[in-house]
This record gives C-alpha cells, sequence and structure tokens, in this order.
C-alpha cells in the first residue's frame, strides 16, 4: 500500500496517458477485437464445406416377410452415400480474399478508432495544460492586485492619490476570484472528460500536465512530404483501399456465379453383413436463371463504382484538413514567437513603467491596471498559440495514423 501511494499520479506526461488508453479504453479494445475476429474468418471462409454423409435403409420389412426394423443387415440393403460440395474454379480463392481483404478493412477501422483516441486525448491534455497555467497566472495577478492594493491605500493615506484607487484594486481581485472559480470548474470537466477517455472514474485524480510536446521543424511539416504518407498511411483512406479491393473481388465472384458448382459423392449399398455395389455420383446447379445474375453482376459494378468514389471524397477531405491543419500550425508558431519576441516584452517594460510612475505620482491606477492587464493578455496569448499548435498537430498525426 505504500509503493502504491507513493507512484506518481497519471497525467503528468501525455505518453503516460497514451499508453494508459491503449491498454484500458473499451472502444479501441472492442474494435481490436473485432479486427482479431475478421482475421479468424479468413480461413473457414475459403475451405471447403463439411461433407455431408445420408444413410438410407432400404426395404426395411424385405417385401412384408418381417416386421419393420432399422438394423442394417435385416433390412432389404443399405445405401451409404458421402457427399462433397465444390465451388467452380477459383470461388473458394474468391472468398476467402474478399474475408482478408475485410479483415484488413477491420483492421484500418481499429487503426482509425485508435488515432482518434490518441488525438482527443492529445487535445484534451494540451487543454488541461492551458487551464492550469491559466490558474497559475490569475494567482500571480491576483497577489500583484494584493500588493497594488497596498500600495494604493498608502498613497492614499499620504495624501497623494483618492481612495477610489484601492476600492478598484479590490473590485480586480474579486474579478480574479471569480475567474478563479470558474477556470477551477472548467478544468473539472476537462479532467472528468480525460478520465472518460481513459475509462476512469471521472473523479480520479490527474496529475497537473508538466509540459507540452516539442513541436515538429518546419521542414518535417511540409505539405508535399506529409501528404504522401497521409495517402499511405492514414486509417481511413487504407480502410477504403481495402474496400476497394473487395468490391473488385466481390465483382469477379459475381462473373463466376454464371458457372456451376459441383457434388460429388460416393456411395456403399450394404446386403446383409457385406458390401456388394459401389455408386458415384455428380450433382451440379444450373445457373438458369440469368437475370438474376446480371442485377448481381451490376450490383457488383456499382459498389465497386461507389467505393472508388467514396475513397476519392475520403482522399480529397483528407488532404483538405491536412492542409488546414498545417496551417493552423505555422500560424500558431509564429504568433507564439511574435509574442515572445516582441509583445510579451513590451508589455512587460510598459507595466513597469506604469507601476513606477504610478508610485511617482505621474500616471493614475487606471493606467497601472491597463498595463497590468496588456501583460497578462500578453502572457495568455503565447499560452493559447502553444496549446493551438498542440491541438493542431495532434488532428495531424490523427490523420497520419502515427505520431510524427
Amino acid at each position: 500500500m505504500a509503493a502504491h501511494a507513493q507512484e506518481p499520479l497519471l497525467g503528468a506526461r501525455v505518453e503516460s496517458l497514451l499508453e494508459y488508453a491503449r491498454t484500458h479504453n473499451p472502444d479501441y479494445a472492442t474494435m481490436r477485437l473485432e479486427a482479431e475476429a475478421a482475421g479468424e474468418r479468413v480461413a473457414p471462409t475459403g475451405a471447403l464445406p463439411d461433407p455431408r454423409l445420408r444413410i438410407e435403409l432400404r426395404d426395411i420389412t424385405r417385401f412384408g416377410e418381417q416386421s419393420p426394423t432399422l438394423a442394417p443387415d435385416r433390412v432389404g440393403s443399405t445405401r451409404y452415400l458421402l457427399m462433397q460440395d465444390v465451388p467452380w474454379f477459383g470461388k473458394r480463392d474468391l472468398k476467402r480474399e474478399i474475408a482478408e481483404l475485410e479483415a484488413e478493412g477491420a483492421q484500418g477501422r481499429a487503426m482509425g478508432s485508435w488515432a482518434e483516441l490518441s488525438a482527443r486525448i492529445k487535445a484534451a491534455y494540451a487543454q488541461l495544460y492551458y487551464v492550469h497555467r491559466n490558474e497559475r497566472l490569475a494567482r500571480e495577478i491576483l497577489d500583484l492586485m494584493t500588493r497594488l492594493e497596498k500600495i494604493a491605500q498608502v498613497r492614499y493615506a499620504g495624501g497623494l492619490s483618492a481612495q477610489q484607487d484601492a476600492i478598484r484594486a479590490q473590485v480586480e481581485q474579486t474579478g480574479m476570484k471569480a475567474e478563479l472559480i470558474a477556470l477551477e470548474n472548467e478544468r473539472r470537466q476537462l479532467q472528468a472528460r480525460m478520465n472518460a477517455l481513459l475509462a476512469r472514474s471521472v473523479d480520479a485524480p490527474l496529475a497537473e500536465p508538466m509540459q507540452l510536446r516539442p513541436l515538429p521543424t518546419a521542414e518535417r511539416l511540409g505539405f508535399a512530404a506529409l501528404a504522401e504518407r497521409v495517402r499511405a498511411r492514414n486509417p481511413q483512406l487504407f480502410t477504403e483501399g481495402a474496400r476497394i479491393r473487395s468490391a473488385e473481388k466481390s465483382r469477379e465472384l459475381a462473373y463466376k456465379n454464371r458457372y456451376p458448382d459441383f457434388t460429388f459423392g460416393v456411395s456403399p449399398i450394404q446386403y446383409q453383413n457385406a458390401v456388394k455395389e459401389w455408386e458415384l455420383m455428380l450433382e451440379l446447379n444450373l445457373p438458369l436463371q440469368q437475370a438474376t445474375r446480371r442485377a448481381q453482376e451490376r450490383e457488383s459494378e456499382a459498389m465497386l463504382s461507389a467505393s472508388r468514389t467514396r475513397a476519392a471524397a475520403a482522399s480529397n477531405q483528407v488532404l483538405a484538413e491536412l492542409a488546414e491543419h498545417l496551417a493552423g500550425v505555422d500560424a500558431a508558431r509564429r504568433s507564439e514567437a511574435l509574442t515572445a519576441s516582441s509583445l510579451l516584452p513590451q508589455a512587460d517594460l510598459t507595466f513597469r513603467a506604469a507601476l513606477a510612475g504610478y508610485e511617482n505620482g505621474k500616471v493614475d491606477f487606471a493606467t497601472l491596471l491597463d498595463a497590468q492587464r496588456q501583460i497578462r493578455q500578453a502572457k495568455l496569448s503565447r499560452i493559447k498559440a502553444q496549446v493551438e499548435a498542440q491541438v493542431r498537430l495532434a488532428e495531424i498525426e490523427r490523420l497520419l495514423g502515427e505520431d510524427l
């Protein structure tokens, strides 16, 4: 119990959350099991059907000379018929290939389920990071407003400012406390959402997010290279490709249904205690319902065309989303750089100058509050840009089906 109590809380790093979700999320587990089940259907689909055995007891009264009996050695004769159904050449191979492609499609859906789940976890982690940093910044501003209130009270006691300055500082503190309540509520909601993604109790504790993942370099986020990777690895496109190949095989199978299937049989005939006759049997179905088969062939052609159209539409949509998220990452990266290099230092200098000017009586309290809001807005803008880049990166990795 002591060792368990010393274990670090889950949630400090996004990698630990992803590892936990991979083994505990029931939706992803369901998709993996369905993919495994689809893989197990391949062998039975391509196998021959089970043979059939028929036993016929003939003349069970021996021309009325005895009472009816079911003993094979006492009836007139007993016919044993062993039959095996054999499809037309190539049909079994096509059915097995269709089952394999359906298993690939199920595997692609499982991959897509994990890509979607991991993207949601990464986005929720980034949002939790933003809320935690916002709370920390709000508490820093609350402490600052407490100090400014004391400065205003000292100046008011010395007759250097109006009492309104201290009152405004108190109003700002009340506003910050109300904002902290709202941030705490948002944090609890995000924690409940994260625990739901992890299949944990909604009130299970989570550690404070420590840091965001580093962004890939601009060269690695080039559209041309990522577009090729998306076409090759995207789970949705992978599934659509398997569906197209399955539709092609289904079309081939529909055309092969023009030819008959066979049933072969061998039949020994028993008289009393000895087998004295042997028979061979060949049975085949006659594909005379041509209208039905032509309709099935047209159906397979239509399904193939639909699969190709759906795959083309999915490819266009995925590439459009990729371009959109790449533009979002670039904008967030530039916004963060601008805020860190220009806006934040300028806001800090403005606040320091306003604070010094207020202490010297050169600026009013409203100017000081405005400078304080600017520096807080600059810090929030930087954190927001970082989080926006992380959310966009999570969406890009969802489209890729793998981490960058």
